[in-house]
């Protein structure tokens, strides 16, 4: 069974946009998490702990996480033995 990459990486995509806007939150409202925001930032230009940066991280998350299970299901598809 094949898999559909633009599918999976949509999906991948939209889960690790909601666990930066959730580790964001917690980061902001409770201070849970902030060295993990701080290590994310250093990659993610742009996200931080404010509602600014919030939305910085989830639109870095929602291209990081696209492109991870795009290629995800483009190798699982390439490895799959042809039927002859």
């Amino acid at each position: 069974m094949r898999l559909d990459p633009l599918r999976l990486g949509l999906a991948f995509g939209i889960l690790w946009a909601f666990g930066v806007a959730f580790l964001a939150c917690m980061a902001r409202l409770f201070g849970w998490g902030v060295p993990v925001v701080e290590i994310i930032a250093s990659v993610y230009i742009g996200f931080s702990i404010t509602w600014a940066g919030l939305l910085a991280g989830v639109l870095w998350g929602l291209a990081d996480g696209f492109i991870g299970g795009f290629l995800i299901a483009w190798l699982y598809n390439l490895l799959l033995p042809t039927d002859k």
